[in-house]
């Protein structure tokens, strides 16, 4: 039986063969979602053969999706990249070119 060794120290990333962080997680959920979906075929009364290769392409699709994103964006890439995708591209002041022209009186300091 093969040993795999899943953390390697403290304060580190989890590592799985080569996925890290939070692509374990997609992995994990995609080949478990093409699972649910195969047995939901498979009860439903589809041919036994539209199950396997709906599964079979699917799982490959996940795991060449899953390790594709993971080698382009890195151990952090896709937090980074929902966090850029969060942001304004434009910063916009609504306020009224007369409210911004407009002289303030200057309050005397007691």
């Amino acid at each position: 039986m093969n040993n795999y060794n899943i953390n390697k120290g403290i304060g580190r990333t989890v590592e799985f063969k080569g996925l890290k962080a939070q692509y374990l997680f997609i992995f994990a959920g995609g080949l478990l979602g093409i699972l649910i979906l195969v047995m939901v075929m498979y009860m439903a009364g589809v041919n036994s053969y539209a199950c396997l290769l709906t599964g079979v392409s699917g799982a490959s699709l996940i795991i060449w999706q899953t390790f594709s994103l993971n080698r382009k964006y890195g151990e952090h890439g896709l937090m980074k990249l929902g966090a850029r995708k969060s942001h304004p591209k434009y910063i916009i002041c609504r306020r009224s070119i007369y409210r911004c022209l407009k002289v303030q009186p200057k309050t005397p300091v007691a």
